[in-house]
């Protein structure tokens, strides 16, 4: 492996201003808004329980809680006895139809997620459910389930029994993360979390429509990481997201999170540095930093590390309470965007309280590849207000939304060059009484051009709560 550097073409110093402006849009293109078209509710008592400052039903990595799929829109999600469900609504509908797939939450642990994903090749919906570094439960859909939804109906003789594996394949004793990735020829893919945190592995398996294969890991845990403060040699790798673009090259941002907690400047903080980037253009088997450099191989023995050169797009050590799993998407050149967050130096160079420093001073920056090649970053000019995370959308002009937690919307248009952020919509003062990070649809952009938003109403203790969903229009 080669000592890590940071990019020839890294992320200006400055964080952009409107001298940046270099956007391509149409002088008839509109700019970024929202219009509410309505609310429905997907459960009025759904499980509740605060665990790592997250819900179960509503974690930002919580990757296809909601999707659409030929004009219907589904979403899973725990009950209030803890049975896991996955409901449907026809596009447009106030209700939605809800079936029982067979298990019970086992934890009051929010990582403990459920993700689907479609199998376009035969038409079946697959959920993966309830792991935290440990056993994951798989429930599959019988085939055309999702090819014909106004032909079948909507019941729990439509999936399969339960299983502890992906149909016979076994993984790992330590699964976490579940991501499913729809590939451009029709397979599913599934993305997950080999081992623990701070030392852990992310890996791949793909079904082809007859079987699940493990396609292997394909990040590294070990090596040397160096601070100013000390070093550590265990680590893994959080992703922002794993999405294929339209010309079917696959994209992850990431951040790394060290074990060993020396190189921070104080224990109250969190361990994770610097935003990084790779992609594949062979289906997840090959990964490549920014240059184009083969930085590792799925299943080989050189697998991208802490040491690679060239993975660093927006450099930051350890002491701003840098947020993981935060969000990613690509536009309609192809070009990767994502949303990081962490406390400015402007507010001090150590952090000391992980969850209060990120809620007095946390901000959020947009980073993108422009159509140049280079990498820019915008500070989005909202305070977070909150530790947790804030996903991002692309509209179908290209104009950029920060969906904030609390249901709070910034947008930026990509004709000012992503300069000109400002708030949308405020669920604060719309009254929604959100618990923070929602779950946002990000397969329905693209399909009919409405954001879907999934949150869940605050309560206390482990007091049930309202789930329920947001649709906004978007620009036409």
């Amino acid at each position: 492996m080669r000592r890590r550097t940071v990019l020839a073409t890294a992320l200006l110093s400055a964080v952009a201003g409107p001298g940046l402006a270099a956007g391509t849009a149409r002088a008839a293109d509109p700019g970024p808004s929202v219009t509410l078209t309505g609310t429905t509710t997907l459960d009025s008592q759904a499980i509740f329980f605060v665990s790592y400052d997250g819900l179960v039903n509503n974690n930002a990595f919580q990757k296809n809680g909601l999707l659409t799929y030929k004009g219907y829109q589904y979403a899973v999600w725990y009950t209030a006895d803890r049975n896991a469900v996955v409901g449907r609504r026809a596009l447009g509908a106030t209700t939605w139809s809800t079936v029982k797939v067979g298990h019970t939450l086992r934890y009051n642990d929010s990582h403990n997620v459920i993700s689907m994903g479609v199998s376009k090749v035969d038409g079946r919906l697959h959920l993966n459910m309830d792991s935290h570094s440990d056993g994951f439960t798989y429930v599959k859909s019988v085939a055309g389930l999702m090819d014909n939804p106004g032909g079948l109906s909507w019941t729990t003789s439509r999936f399969g029994a339960p299983q502890s594996t992906l149909d016979g394949l076994t993984l790992t004793s330590q699964f976490t993360y579940p991501q499913f990735i729809s590939t451009p020829d029709g397979r599913l893919q599934l993305s997950y979390r080999v081992g623990i945190s701070g030392n852990g592995r992310n890996a791949l398996a793909e079904y082809d429509g007859t079987k699940w294969t493990a396609l292997g890991e394909w990040t590294s845990s070990t090596g040397t990481y160096t601070s100013e403060h000390g070093s550590s040699t265990a680590r893994n790798m959080y992703l922002h997201g794993i999405d294929y673009d339209r010309n079917g090259r696959l994209h992850s941002f990431f951040t790394w999170r060290e074990q060993n907690g020396a190189v921070m400047c104080n224990g109250g903080g969190i361990t994770n540095h610097d935003t990084g980037y790779v992609y594949s253009d062979d289906r997840g088997r090959t990964w490549r930093n920014n240059a184009g450099t083969v930085v590792g191989t799925t299943g080989g023995s050189d697998r991208v590390s802490v040491t690679d050169a060239g993975l660093v797009v927006d450099p930051l050590n350890p002491d701003h309470s840098l947020m993981n799993q935060e969000s990613q998407f690509t536009d309609s050149a192809s070009l990767p965007h994502a949303i990081i967050s962490y406390v400015p130096g402007r507010f001090g160079q150590c952090t000391t309280n992980y969850v209060a420093n990120r809620t007095a001073d946390g901000r959020a920056f947009h980073v993108r590849k422009n159509s140049s090649g280079t990498w820019q970053k915008t500070e989005i000019p909202v305070p977070l207000n909150s530790s947790q995370r804030t996903k991002l959308i692309l509209d179908k002009y290209d104009n950029a939304y920060a969906i904030f937690p609390f249901c709070r919307i910034a947008g930026a248009s990509k004709a000012s060059g992503y300069t000109d952020w400002t708030m949308l919509y405020d669920g604060v003062t719309a009254g929604l009484n959100a618990f923070g990070e929602v779950v946002i649809d990000e397969t329905r952009i693209a399909q009919d051009n409405f954001l879907s938003i999934m949150y869940q109403e605050k309560s206390s203790g482990t007091t049930p709560s309202a789930l329920r969903n947001l649709n906004f229009r978007l620009p036409a």
